[in-house]
């Protein structure tokens, strides 16, 4: 299984959404915007670049996906309203399938519930917030626990992206 699903809503980080999409396609994967179902376009927080849902959460399951990407931004604020979201993550992270998470979309996985005993780094604005979610927080570029990779903004996704690649072809 090759299609990677990145979770898509407004006001994500466009290189938090642009760089993974790009390095994902260009690693041979089918790579599938998908969103809360609330809107047809989707702008980042510059408000200039927009992006289009491929599918809704509720038209994908876990099975259909080889992993899954959370863009940060202020976009996890609203991915974290939405019930089929959320339990699309928390399936994804059940099937022990690659589960990349990037600067503040740690907000998402705390709403999931799946941080208790972690290891896990974000934007360090965040850490209050994972560690009383139970998460073991690091500042450090790149974190690896199981099936979670995380990196703490966009200037580390050039050794997240490789990283979370490998991730895939190891599961």
């Amino acid at each position: 299984m090759k299609t990677i699903a990145i979770l898509l809503e407004e006001m994500y980080n466009e290189h938090e959404l642009w760089y993974p999409y790009w390095r994902m396609k260009e690693a041979g994967f089918e790579t599938l915007m998908v969103d809360t179902g609330r809107q047809k376009v989707y702008k980042g927080e510059n408000g200039k670049l927009e992006a289009k849902p491929d599918k809704s959460a509720a038209e994908i399951k876990a099975d259909q996906l080889a992993g899954l990407i959370v863009p940060g931004g202020f976009g996890p604020d609203y991915l974290r309203r939405s019930e089929e979201v959320v339990e699309l993550v928390k399936e994804v992270d059940q099937a022990g399938k690659p589960l990349g998470v990037i600067c503040h979309a740690g907000w998402l996985l705390v709403t999931a519930g799946i941080l208790s005993g972690r290891k896990m780094t974000s934007f360090k604005t965040l850490k209050t917030d994972l560690t009383n979610a139970g998460a073991k927080w690091v500042d450090e570029e790149v974190v690896v626990d199981g099936n979670l990779v995380t990196c703490r903004q966009p200037e580390d996704l050039p050794a997240f992206m490789p990283v979370y690649i490998d991730q895939l072809y190891k599961s």
